[in-house]
C-alpha cells in the first residue's frame, strides 16, 4: 500500500474548458436559463448575452450560434405550443443580433418548462454515464 500523504503535489482536480456545442442538453440548458431571466418585452443583444454566460460560467465558452441555435429551438417549440411567432423574436440590427421575449403571464410557466425538460434530458444523460453507457471505448 502506497501512502504519500506528505507529499506537496499540485491539486489533480483540474477541468478543461467545455466548449458549448449547438443541440447539447448542457449548453442550452445554461442558454435556457438565462433567457428565462432576461427582461419581457425589450431586445436583449445576443453579443451581451454571450458574454453574460461566458462570465457566468467560467469552465465553458459560449459562441453567438450556440445562443442562436438555443433560440431558434425554443422558438419552434414556442411555435408548437401557441401557434404563433410572438413569443420569441430574433431580430437584426445595427448592433447585430437581438432576441425579445413577450411579456405576457404565459411565458413565464412556459420557459420554466423548457429549462426543465432541458434538466430532465441532462440528468439522462449523466445517468447513461454513470451506467458506462456514456464512457468512451479504446480501439
Amino acid at each position: 500500500m502506497l501512502t504519500r500523504d506528505r507529499l506537496s503535489l499540485p491539486d489533480p482536480n483540474l477541468h478543461p474548458p467545455v466548449i458549448a456545442e449547438s443541440g447539447d442538453p448542457f449548453a442550452m440548458l445554461r442558454v435556457a436559463h438565462l433567457l428565462a431571466r432576461i427582461e419581457r418585452g425589450r431586445p436583449a443583444r445576443v453579443a451581451d448575452l454571450v458574454a453574460r454566460l461566458n462570465a457566468d460560467h467560467l469552465d465553458w465558452s459560449f459562441s453567438q450560434r450556440v445562443v442562436l441555435d438555443t433560440v431558434v429551438q425554443l422558438q419552434a417549440n414556442w411555435m408548437t405550443d401557441y401557434r404563433n411567432t410572438d413569443g420569441i423574436r430574433v431580430l437584426e440590427g445595427p448592433q447585430g443580433s437581438t432576441v425579445a421575449i413577450e411579456e405576457t403571464s404565459r411565458v413565464d410557466p412556459w420557459i420554466v418548462r423548457q429549462v426543465e425538460r432541458l434538466a430532465a434530458e441532462c440528468r439522462e444523460r449523466l445517468r447513461e454515464f454513470a451506467r458506462g453507457e456514456g464512457r468512451a471505448t479504446e480501439g
